[in-house]
């Protein structure tokens, strides 16, 4: 049995269907009130899925779960991090995010679970001397950071790497790339693909007056299909054997609005500005060598199929 946290959203359901496909058992940990099962995940897999409720400051609940559906994996994806920030104390915030990530660390060495894959972001490379081509995990980084998620990312990535000797937990550090598909977001204040979509799939002008950078054709960045996230972050934690601490969850590939845009063209035509807007940082994507080869992940979905799938995804009436 594999417990999720965060495994109603976005990312931990598209990760549940793909432990679920491969033979696991999930059980899904959410902090609001526990609801029914995804619909399409129930007809499947009723059986073999379970939801429940906890905040996970709290430790014994998070303990008990464990023990009552006898857990042998966790998946983190839930927050660990102060965002969005809110009205309290951030010195409380900062506190609770910690503790969230060190009680799922503290129950996995009390269940004596075999691995635990925790969620970092693309993110962590903002600021380093990338140079070109892919980026490595083995690359330098600065200990600055303009956003808070990437800040906690490299703060849990430093914690797991050090709790991972102390426990003998098999801790393992997931940067996740930039995720986009079905029950994600329709906008994003990072990429323009989300709006992109679902402007064509509605046959409107898309509004990106919520994109940080004003989007640009040729912008772009390592864009993973939730599908493709969902198997991989699968495939990592049921890899029987792992050679790293950290590894890159991406497509492996850089894909430019231009290329989103093409891909949509045959449903609709969205212009946008031509080149790159003086702000727009450099593009980036991710080195997927160690993933290749240490679980045999290989991306299903190339930018025209993940267009089609999700097109189609919210063309039979799903709202995200």
């Amino acid at each position: 049995m594999i417990l999720i946290t965060g495994g109603l959203g976005f990312i931990g359901t598209h990760t549940a269907r793909a432990l679920l496909d491969l033979g696991e058992s999930c059980v899904l940990v959410q902090r609001r009130q526990a609801g029914a099962l995804p619909a399409a995940l129930a007809a499947e897999h009723g059986s073999r899925l379970f939801v429940e409720q906890a905040d996970l400051a709290d430790r014994d609940r998070l303990r008990a779960i464990g023990d009552r559906h006898q857990v042998t994996g966790i998946v983190h994806l839930a927050g660990s991090v102060p965002w969005p920030p809110g009205p309290g104390d951030p010195v409380e915030a900062a506190r609770a995010a910690l503790d969230s990530l060190l009680n799922v660390v503290r129950a996995a060495a009390d269940l004596k679970v075999a691995r635990v894959v925790t969620a970092s972001t693309i993110g962590v490379y903002a600021g380093a001397e990338t140079g070109a081509g892919p980026l490595k995990e083995d690359l330098p980084l600065p200990m600055t950071t303009g956003h808070v998620i990437p800040a906690f990312k490299k703060i849990g990535e430093l914690l797991t790497d050090h709790l991972a000797a102390a426990t003998g937990v098999d801790l393992v550090n997931a940067r996740i790339s930039a995720v986009w598909g079905p029950l994600g977001r329709p906008a994003s204040v990072f990429f323009a693909a989300p709006q992109l979509v679902h402007a064509a799939a509605r046959r409107a002008a898309p509004d990106l007056s919520a994109l940080y950078v004003p989007a640009h054709a040729d912008h772009g960045t390592d864009l993973i299909y939730a599908k493709d996230c969902g198997r991989a972050l699968a495939l990592l934690h049921q890899a029987p054997r792992l050679n790293h601490r950290t590894y890159n969850v991406a497509s492996g590939r850089l894909t430019t609005n231009a290329d989103i845009t093409a891909a949509l063209a045959p449903a609709m035509r969205i212009d946008l500005p031509p080149g790159r807007a003086s702000q727009a940082p450099a593009d980036v994507w991710l080195d997927i060598t160690r993933l290749r080869q240490d679980t045999g992940y290989a991306p299903a979905y190339d930018t025209a199929r993940a267009v089609a799938d999700y097109l189609a995804w919210l063309g039979a009436g799903n709202a995200r």
